[in-house]
């Protein structure tokens, strides 16, 4: 039967995971929230081992963090980055890049900037804000949850 909701029994495990965290409530909340603000930057690919060496330099639950970086994931990523460089793009007073017609070292250098700048302005609001929030939430959610009990998964009995 599980096989069926193989999604809903992942998020479900995942969300057990997360429950039997050890520390704190606010060493886990802080590692959460290290871990989404990592994840709200541009460093797509490489954000985990960044989040898990920023938490054990600053003694932070280091799983909280991995989990905190899972924010960008394929699904949600291309919403965030076009997001972060809309703000950043706004609070810049640029305009939108264009590609250009011609493809040259000085074009590509200057599309780059273009793109990184807004990119990197509009991510680190997105850090702050979400990076806050997300600590200001789990420290309070952690509690409630540790005294949650998830039912176990339904078996299918066989009739012998």
């Amino acid at each position: 039967m599980w096989r069926q909701w193989s999604f809903v029994r992942q998020t479900k495990l995942n969300i057990l995971r997360f429950i039997r965290l050890r520390g704190t409530p606010e060493e886990i909340a802080k590692g959460f929230a290290l871990g989404i603000f990592i994840g709200m930057t541009p460093s797509f690919g490489i954000q985990m081992p960044i989040a898990f060496f920023f938490a054990w330099i600053f003694r932070e639950n280091r799983l909280a963090a991995i989990i905190g970086v899972w924010i960008t994931n394929p699904l949600t990523a291309p919403f965030i980055y076009v997001s972060e460089y809309e703000i950043g793009r706004l609070l810049l007073s640029m305009e939108r890049f264009s590609l250009p017609s011609e493809f040259s070292l000085e074009t590509m250098s200057q599309l780059s900037w273009n793109v990184l700048l807004p990119l990197c302005t509009g991510s680190l609001i997105f850090a702050i804000i979400f990076g806050s929030l997300s600590y200001a939430l789990t420290i309070r959610f952690i509690p409630f949850v540790k005294t949650m009990r998830l039912p176990r998964w339904p078996r299918r009995h066989r009739n012998r």
